[in-house]
């Protein structure tokens, strides 16, 4: 079973930034995917970036340009620097991995972070 610890989280005001870190607690190149999602008050899950063990990228359209998800092996950390951040950002971010474990795909999930952006 992998293991996500998120951190990061906080009360910034409009146009600041924050990064958030997703330790895992086996090697992250083992693992197919690791994403950050977000979910507001009221409203779905969302992804908002992930990041495949072969190092490409994804992104949904309203993070483009301002947010940039990243990943340091030796730490088995995946990271999620946000710039620009806007009020809508506000939600908790979630960290994801996407693993092939026991011959089936599983998702693990960490605690959430609390982002909270001030207008």
């Amino acid at each position: 079973q992998v293991q996500l610890v998120e951190s990061g989280g906080g009360l910034v005001q409009a146009g600041g930034s924050l990064r958030l870190s997703c330790a895992a607690s086996e090697s992250i190149f083992s693992i197919y995917a690791m994403g950050w999602y977000r979910q507001a008050p009221g409203k779905q899950r969302e992804l908002v970036a992930d990041i495949r063990s072969g190092g490409s990228t994804n992104y949904a359209d309203s993070v483009k340009g301002r947010f940039t998800i990243s990943r340091d092996s030796a730490k088995n950390t995946v990271y999620l620097q946000m710039n620009s951040l806007k009020p809508e950002d506000t939600a908790v971010y979630y960290c994801k991995a996407k693993h092939f474990v026991a011959s089936r795909w599983r998702d693990y999930w960490g605690q959430g972070t609390q982002v909270t952006v001030s207008s």
